[in-house]
């Protein structure tokens, strides 16, 4: 007598993935270039391209090869770059003026892929940590990073941005009140088609370390910067910045850094419903990189696969270092 067998659930969540073709049908989520900001270092000098140590493949570029660059972009689809320079020490002051010279690299930059691939966006970053003898994103007095003269520099620091053309402004200082103080400026300086992509919930991340050798920030950085960044352990918080942040006119927020706080995206997404980026930052990079390089995993499928989470969270955009790699496979 065969024994009694008790039926099968009906449900058999596995018919959905039993074929490329049916997984493709029931996919929530689609990972595109369109997707992709990708970050570039920009530095002095002509026809310079030079590895940075702590970061597998990525490279400081001269303005000409950052044209060029901008051009490999614009070739793979992707849709916007956001330009950071790197400063050495000799280039740095305590007044930072050098945040707002219409000819530092990042300006010459901007006006120099404008003029050869006018169809890719460009965003930039707004503090003045990269222009600073003390690394830090707003003057230092006395100790203390002083919020309200900050604010004045970063005003000044986005205006000769946009007047070289950038499309989107990035400030990631995290000083409170920069975000209506750079709208209302753009405005009466009539850039008012100039985006805002606030980094309105930057951390205080261990995350960044490859980043400030690649801007030249890791040498002059004097303390930490926990007193205007974010406590890692903090997610309320987070709301209240970004809803701040979008009163006070931003178009888009960020969230950086990127995987370890997806937790965050998905508030900050499911609260707002406002476009919402993040940044998967040099650590989260130089961390697949290096183990791929060790064999240790298949680094394209985890590349990608980093990617699709920022997607699942809520995310309508990236940056990420990987840009040009992933476009490459996503374009097939």
């Amino acid at each position: 007598m065969k024994p009694t067998v008790a039926p099968f659930p009906a449900a058999r969540l596995r018919r959905t993935r039993q074929s490329p073709a049916i997984r493709g049908l029931v996919r929530q989520n689609t990972l595109t270039v369109d997707d992709l900001i990708w970050p570039l270092f920009v530095r002095s000098g002509d026809g310079i391209e030079e590895h940075v140590p702590s970061m597998p493949g990525v490279m400081r570029r001269s303005v000409d090869k950052m044209v060029e660059a901008a051009r490999e972009a614009a070739d793979l689809g992707i849709p916007a770059i956001c330009i950071f320079p790197y400063t050495g020490m000799e280039e740095r002051t305590e007044d930072c003026a050098g945040a707002w010279d219409p000819q530092n690299h990042a300006n010459r930059a901007i006006r120099a892929i404008k003029a050869e691939v006018p169809e890719l966006a460009i965003m930039t970053d707004v503090a003045l940590d990269t222009y600073n003898i003390n690394g830090h994103d707003g003057f230092v007095v006395e100790g203390e990073i002083v919020n309200d003269a900050t604010v004045e520099a970063l005003v000044m620091m986005a205006l000769a941005q946009a007047e070289a053309g950038a499309d989107i402004i990035g400030p990631s200082d995290m000083m409170d009140g920069r975000i209506g103080a750079i709208r209302a400026a753009l405005e009466q300086a009539g850039h008012q088609d100039v985006m805002i992509l606030s980094y309105a919930a930057k951390y205080a991340s261990a995350f960044y370390g490859p980043f400030r050798d690649a801007v030249g920030a890791s040498s002059a950085l004097t303390g930490d910067k926990k007193t205007y960044q974010m406590d890692p352990a903090n997610s309320d918080e987070a709301l209240r910045l970004v809803e701040r942040d979008l009163r006070e006119g931003a178009d888009m927020v960020m969230v950086k850094p990127g995987l370890p706080y997806l937790d965050i995206c998905r508030r900050v997404k499911d609260t707002f419903g406002a476009p919402t980026f993040a940044y998967q930052v040099s650590g989260e990079y130089a961390m697949i990189k290096a183990a791929a390089q060790n064999g240790w995993i298949d680094g394209d499928r985890v590349m990608l696969e980093s990617l699709m989470a920022f997607k699942r969270a809520g995310c309508d955009g990236i940056l990420t270092y990987f840009a040009p790699a992933a476009a490459r496979l996503l374009n097939g």
